[in-house]
């Protein structure tokens, strides 16, 4: 895997699980905890999330085989699907801000909800793991560097939530929320990238080729 493919990869994965963004959801998700169990809560809460994610990684291709679905319809689908997200983190509410609302509605929240699922492990996550490591085009070497990447972000995630209440004095929810509009433009592109990649992934196009012809 070339550099720039790693960089990409990287980039994709810092946007979709956003670890900034979990911070101030982190926040409040311990805010009834006793402050001892913060590190613990932080860690469980990033173990939840890498099982998640990890059995995406694993089978989310094969349940999509099982099921008859070609992956480039997937990519296509899961591209609209991301591109919608990027839309609500780049015009709606806030990732925080929508994440705590749904905390506060259900009072569920936890380690489990809603900051491992969907704060950290969220469905733009999932989607974006299983197009990142499409079987059929990319090695078993090329998947385990796909997979160490996202150990990275996670750790570089556990990181940022054990340094929570620091960070979010500098930058406060205001800060969060812009870091995070800025990463849904970034995500949109990606996505926009994602439906182009299922359309040449089923022959539509060939984008080496550049479009055909009207």
């Amino acid at each position: 895997m070339d550099p720039s493919s790693l960089l990409r990869e990287l980039i994709t994965l810092l946007v979709v699980i956003d670890p900034v963004g979990s911070i101030p959801v982190f926040l409040f998700a311990v805010s009834s905890v006793p402050k001892h169990l913060h590190r613990r809560f932080a860690i469980r809460a990033v173990a939840i999330a890498a099982l998640v994610l990890m059995a995406f990684l694993l089978g989310g291709q094969f349940l999509l085989e099982t099921l008859g679905l070609r992956l480039g319809s997937f990519q296509i689908a899961g591209g609209i699907v991301l591109f919608l997200f990027a839309m609500t983190m780049i015009f709606g509410n806030s990732k925080p801000a929508t994440e705590i609302e749904e905390a506060e509605r259900d009072h569920l929240a936890g380690a489990v909800f809603p900051m491992a699922i969907p704060s950290i492990a969220s469905p733009g996550a999932m989607l974006a793991i299983v197009v990142l490591t499409d079987n059929h085009r990319q090695s078993i070497a090329e998947q385990a560097m796909t997979a160490a990447l996202l150990g990275v972000v996670l750790v570089l995630t556990l990181v940022l939530l054990l340094a929570a209440t620091l960070i979010h004095r500098w930058i406060g929810n205001t800060g969060a929320s812009v870091i995070s509009r800025v990463m849904g433009i970034i995500l949109a592109t990606i996505a926009v990238d994602s439906v182009l990649g299922g359309f040449e992934a089923l022959g539509v196009f060939d984008l080496s080729a550049g479009m055909p012809d009207p």
